[in-house]
């Protein structure tokens, strides 16, 4: 084989320094792998400031100069003064000048983006407290009130003003009623209400009366938690006190009873706040417009919208958002549009918020470019997007596999420092599950762990599905024991997937052995369990079996759904008892389960495999009579029918009536076109349909490829193999893989570009993958560099078909050389597949070659436990290479790869085996 494929950037593969410890043991000792085994954590330490020692002593040399301000050194310190500087330079010197403190205090605090913590601020009230400056001591202490952002600044400032209001403490510095309330309204922003109890304790204590500021703000931290009851007990203490209930208290209540879902005692509060001398604003108005929308009454809601005015107050930018985000919601899109270009001709400008909510209601419905537009046109002025604004298109983007896309406003988002959240990476996670990308789900896994996410039930079921999707199921057992050990336990859905995998795997056994384990884990199978079972059954031809499963589901209070009975009536259609399957639609029915689509496309597809066209097209009426419109699926059971025997003209009516009734062909019925049209020797008409899928958007598979070409071959008669079976089978057109060589791909493309179909990625990838499927490797490499010639970049299918067709076929050299450009162009190959190239090399005695590849695999940000189980446990462990999974392992302990805890159990299980 010719050594010069795959060598497009470079013409050897990149040797990456391999670190190996000199002197230590090929095999890895046991104690070693037990100390490792319980190593606290696998989570990369955070950046932190530079160390504060290293500056509090040249500040504190500065500021003992007079003017101290102009010092040369001061400015060139600024850049690298942090608020643990601050802190260290307050603590180290408790007994500074406070004028100086308090001066350099507001001196670094005009520092762009300069923000003091709240222990800056605590060390500084003891240096002014000790020389008596109570009258500025009284706005630091409500300064550091107000600079908590976290809980841990929480608790420093309480322990701070709580110290300061001991009696006995010299430094003391009563509290007064408006630190109280400060302390109060900060507690509540933190929903933190047995410590606002607490503060209230204590503030009474110190025979401070409370003002209507403190009892509406505890009145008003109960209602946003929907306690109405203990908010009306604060009410009463205003009542109590001979202060009268003013228009926040009102709004307080209204909010209390929307948040406890009765819309209706709230509008009776904001009736009555004119009659109590309130006047309502636009937070009232706001407040229980969002409460009909969210209980269903965007009409009651609008309706009071529209009468704000009236009342002398004017829609706020929440007002217009929480109008537009309900009414989205509820479909109503034109109106909500509407209102948002009312908003902005009155002058309201949309804010964060409005635009997320837009921009979320355009992805909903794949309208991407307008969504990206209103981001680029937020971004215009000067707004800066929330991570809920970008996860908006993310999500939308994950929803609709456009990953890519997905991926760049991931990369805009952190270009931006918007940090993403949990929510960023499910999604992300769940978009590359469902497009077969695993591993890329798992770098991103790895990722939530390096920025201390959780991962949540979410995350772990979306990534055992993704497994179980792609046929890995140790993989996906072991991402289960690992969600155990993160403490998040697994739930029925996460249960379902292993289930419907095994069953597709034909391990019915083992996946009934799950089945009847889940009632000692304290869970209780749902309709999803029962139905993959069922389907697995009858899959496997035990439809008896099935049967009495869904008898024993009724019987354990399990309802069947449609889905559940489409199972067992596919099962008995393939059994060739349509009779049965017949019975049991009717039977379903009697239950209350209506038949769907798809029931009667199961028995339409039996109908006329049995070749009973007449009542095939009696099913087809009835379906239709019973109000359930065909989809592409039930046509297509048709088309097929009628290609296969010849009867173009029947199809052809077929596709018209579907296209008629807004049913767009899919894939599959044009292939079954094309398929009809090259068995009759209309291979014009063939290439016709193929320009008719590329002009609607609809991407011929590797099948209408492969009809293409083998009527290509027939017609021109090159190869007597071709000559195969009439009415074949889309399985057997694989047969043309096996004997096609590129001059026949040439013919094939100037045959496209005659009837305006240009060769494109989409067709490179599928005959690619085609050839590899069958070994032909030889033909692939040569369109791979067509294309690249063409100036088309290889997709992720062709790099993976190839790499792995060169692995299985031993082509090590080519595998060295493609696996080089794919990492060179930023691609991750295929674990599996690196795993065939990393145990072959070893097989043949190249032990520096596979060390080489699997450290510069390492390099390119795989999670690390999916690398120790698929390229250590499933590849060097199970093909005997012992030796090699140790030098490996401390490959990885060296370069801190670290791994899970039972990932190294797996290892050392492993290790104990060989």
């Amino acid at each position: 084989m010719n050594g010069g494929f795959f060598t497009l950037r470079s013409s050897k593969m990149r040797k990456l320094p391999v670190i190996i410890l000199p002197g230590e043991s090929s095999i890895l000792l046991h104690h070693h792998l037990i100390r490792k085994l319980f190593s606290t954590s696998s989570i990369a330490s955070l950046p932190v400031d530079p160390e504060p020692s290293d500056l509090s002593w040249q500040l504190l040399s500065i500021l003992s100069h007079s003017n101290w301000q102009k010092h040369p050194s001061i400015r060139s310190l600024i850049a690298n003064i942090y608020p643990s500087h601050v802190s260290s330079l307050y603590s180290s010197n408790p007994n500074l000048d406070p004028r100086i403190a308090l001066n350099f205090f507001h001196f670094i605090a005009r520092k762009p983006g300069f923000k003091h913590s709240a222990q800056s601020h605590s060390l500084l009230l003891n240096i002014l407290i000790r020389s008596k400056f109570f009258g500025v001591s009284e706005k630091i202490r409500i300064s550091m009130i107000k600079s908590c952002v976290c809980l841990d600044d929480v608790r420093l400032a309480l322990d701070c003003l709580r110290e300061m209001n001991r009696d006995d403490n010299e430094l003391k510095f009563k509290l007064t009623i408006r630190t109280y309330n400060e302390l109060l309204m900060m507690l509540a922003r933190h929903l933190l209400i047995d410590e606002m109890k607490r503060v209230y304790a204590e503030m009474l204590n110190d025979m401070l009366v409370p003002n209507i500021y403190t009892l509406n703000t505890m009145v008003n931290v109960y209602c946003k938690m929907g306690n109405v009851v203990e908010a009306n007990s604060y009410v009463s203490r205003i009542l109590q006190g001979g202060l009268r209930p003013d228009t926040f208290t009102y709004t307080s209540l209204i909010l209390g009873h929307c948040r406890n879902k009765d819309v209706n005692s709230a509008y009776k509060f904001f009736l009555l706040m004119p009659e109590k001398g309130c006047r309502r604003n636009e937070v009232s108005y706001t407040t229980l417009i969002h409460g009909f929308c969210e209980s269903g009454s965007v009409d009651k809601g609008i309706n009071l919208f529209k009468k704000m005015r009236e009342d002398g107050c004017f829609p706020t930018v929440r007002t217009y958002t929480v109008i537009i985000d309900a009414l989205f919601k509820s479909n109503r899109k034109l109106e909500a549009i509407n209102i948002f270009s009312e908003m902005r001709k009155s002058g309201c400008q949309p804010n964060v918020h409005t635009y997320t909510v837009v921009i979320d209601a355009a992805c909903k419905e794949s309208k991407f470019d307008e969504g990206r537009g209103m981001l680029d046109e937020m971004m215009g002025k000067g707004l800066v997007p929330s991570v809920a604004t970008y996860n908006a298109l993310i999500d939308g983007y994950c929803k609709e596999g456009m990953m890519e896309a997905a991926r760049d406003i991931l990369e805009l988002m952190q270009s931006n420092n918007c940090i993403p959240n949990e929510r960023t990476y499910n999604e992300l996670i769940s978009g590359f599950c469902k497009m077969n990308n695993v591993h890329k789900a798992m770098v991103l896994l790895s990722k939530m762990i390096t920025h201390r996410l959780k991962p949540s039930l979410i995350t772990y079921n979306s990534l055992i599905q993704g497994e179980c999707r792609v046929g890995h199921l140790d993989s996906a057992y072991r991402l289960l024991n690992l969600m155990k050990e993160n403490g998040v336990s697994p739930d029925q859905w996460t249960y379902s997937f292993l289930i419907d995998s095994l069953c597709k795997n034909k391990r019915i056994a083992e996946a009934y052995d799950l089945f009847n384990s889940l009632k000692e884990k304290g869970l209780k199978a749902n309709e999803v369990i029962y139905t993959a079972l069922i389907d697995g059954y009858c899959k496997a031809g035990r439809v008896e079996d099935a049967d009495s499963l869904l008898q024993r589901m009724t019987t354990d209070d399990c309802l069947p759904n449609s889905s559940t009975y489409n199972a067992l009536v596919d099962g008995f259609c393939k059994e060739r008892k349509v009779g049965k399957a017949v019975f049991l639609v009717e039977n379903m029915a009697q239950k209350g389960v209506k038949p769907t689509v798809q029931t009667y496309t199961i028995l339409l597809a039996a109908m006329l495999k049995g070749g009973e066209l007449d009542h095939a097209h009696l099913v087809f009426s009835q379906m239709v009579s019973s109000g359930h419109e065909p989809d592409v699926y039930a046509y297509t059971v048709f088309i097929h029918t009628y290609c296969n025997t010849g009867k173009l003209k029947e199809a052809e009516a077929i596709i018209a009536r579907m296209i008629k009734k807004g049913v767009m062909p899919d894939s599959l019925v044009c292939t079954l076109l094309v398929n009809a049209y090259g068995q009759l020797g209309l291979l014009d008409q063939a290439f016709d349909v193929l320009k008719h899928m590329f002009n609607t958007g609809c991407d011929p598979s590797r099948h209408t490829y492969g009809f293409l070409i083998k009527h290509l071959l027939k017609e021109n008669k090159s190869d007597a193999r071709i000559d195969l079976v009439p009415n074949v089978s889309l399985v057997d057109v694989a047969d043309v893989w096996k004997i096609m060589e590129f001059e026949t791909v040439t013919k094939l493309f100037w045959k496209m570009l005659e009837h305006g179909c240009s060769p494109n990625i989409n067709t490179y990838a599928k005959l690619i993958i085609g050839l590899c499927k069958v070994g032909r490797i030889g033909v692939a490499q040569r369109l791979f560099c067509d294309m690249n010639e063409r100036g088309i970049c290889p997709s992720d299918d062709i790099y993976d078909s190839l790499f792995n067709c060169c692995c299985e076929l031993r082509m090590y050299g080519d595998a060295l050389r493609l696996l080089d450009a794919m990492m060179e162009s930023g691609y991750l190959p295929l674990l599996e597949s690196s795993n065939l190239l990393v145990c072959g090399l070893y097989n043949e005695g190249k032990k520096e070659e596979a060390k080489t590849v699997f450290c510069n695999l390492l390099q390119c940000g795989y999670n690390n436990d999916e690398v120790a189980w698929k390229i250590l446990i499933d590849g060097l462990l199970k093909n005997g290479h012992s030796d090699a999974c140790s030098e490996f392992l401390s490959i990885m302990e060296t370069r801190n790869y670290q791994i899970h805890p039972q990932t190294y159990k797996l290892l050392i299980e492993g290790l104990d085996v060989t």
